[in-house]
C-alpha cells in the first residue's frame, strides 16, 4: 500500500473517530435533557406522573377527624405457651395502616402446633376490622423453648359506625389434635 494511500486512510478514519466521537456526545447530552424536558412536556399537557415530597400520595381515605382506641388481648386454652400483645392499647384514625406484634414463647421443651382464632368487642366491630397480615390465618409451630415476635398489621374501615370508639381484639390459641411437632 502506497504513503499516500495510507495516509488519506488515517485521515478518514480520524473523521470517522471525529464524527463518532461527536455522536456520542450529542446522545449523552440528549439523554440527559431528556429528564427535564419530559418533566415540561408533562406539565405542559397536565399529565404530571412525578412523585415529589411537595406531590407525595396521601391515603385520603384516612379519617382524621376520628380516633379508635385498639385495645389488643391475648389468651391460650389448655396450651403450655406464654402470649402477649407488645402494647396493650393504640389509638388508629380509621383509614389508616397500623401494625402491632405479639410475643408467642413455648413453654414446653417439645413442639407445639397451634391456630390463633380472633375475637372482637363489640362484635359488630369485626366486619370492619380489616387484617391485611396476620399470625392467626396460619397455624404456628413452635420448637421447644421457642419465642418469637410476629405482626398484625390492619386498619380499620372508615365506614366504622361513629358510636364505635374502642374496639378490643382478642386472639385465642389452640393446640391443634394431630399435629405436635409438624412444621
Amino acid at each position: 500500500m502506497s504513503e499516500a494511500r495510507r495516509e488519506e486512510r488515517t485521515r478518514e478514519n480520524r473523521r470517522t473517530l471525529a464524527k463518532l466521537s461527536v455522536v456520542a456526545v450529542a446522545m449523552f447530552g440528549f439523554a440527559f435533557a431528556m429528564v427535564p424536558f419530559y418533566e415540561k412536556l408533562c406539565q405542559a399537557l397536565g399529565v404530571n406522573n412525578f412523585i415529589t415530597p411537595d406531590t407525595a400520595y396521601v391515603n385520603t381515605q384516612v379519617d382524621l377527624t376520628r380516633s379508635v382506641t385498639i385495645e389488643l388481648d391475648a389468651n391460650t386454652h389448655d396450651l403450655a405457651w406464654r402470649f402477649r400483645p407488645m402494647v396493650r392499647h393504640l389509638t388508629v384514625h380509621p383509614g389508616e395502616l397500623a401494625q402491632v406484634e405479639y410475643e408467642i414463647a413455648n413453654v414446653r421443651e417439645t413442639p407445639v402446633t397451634a391456630q390463633a382464632v380472633p375475637s372482637y368487642g363489640p362484635q359488630r366491630a369485626g366486619q370492619y376490622f380489616r387484617k391485611l397480615e396476620c399470625f392467626c390465618f396460619t397455624q404456628q409451630t413452635l420448637a421447644g423453648g421457642e419465642t418469637r415476635r410476629m405482626p398484625v398489621v390492619f386498619l380499620i374501615d372508615p365506614a366504622l359506625p361513629g358510636d364505635v370508639n374502642t374496639i378490643t381484639l382478642s386472639y385465642t390459641f389452640f393446640e391443634v389434635p394431630g399435629a405436635k411437632g409438624k412444621s
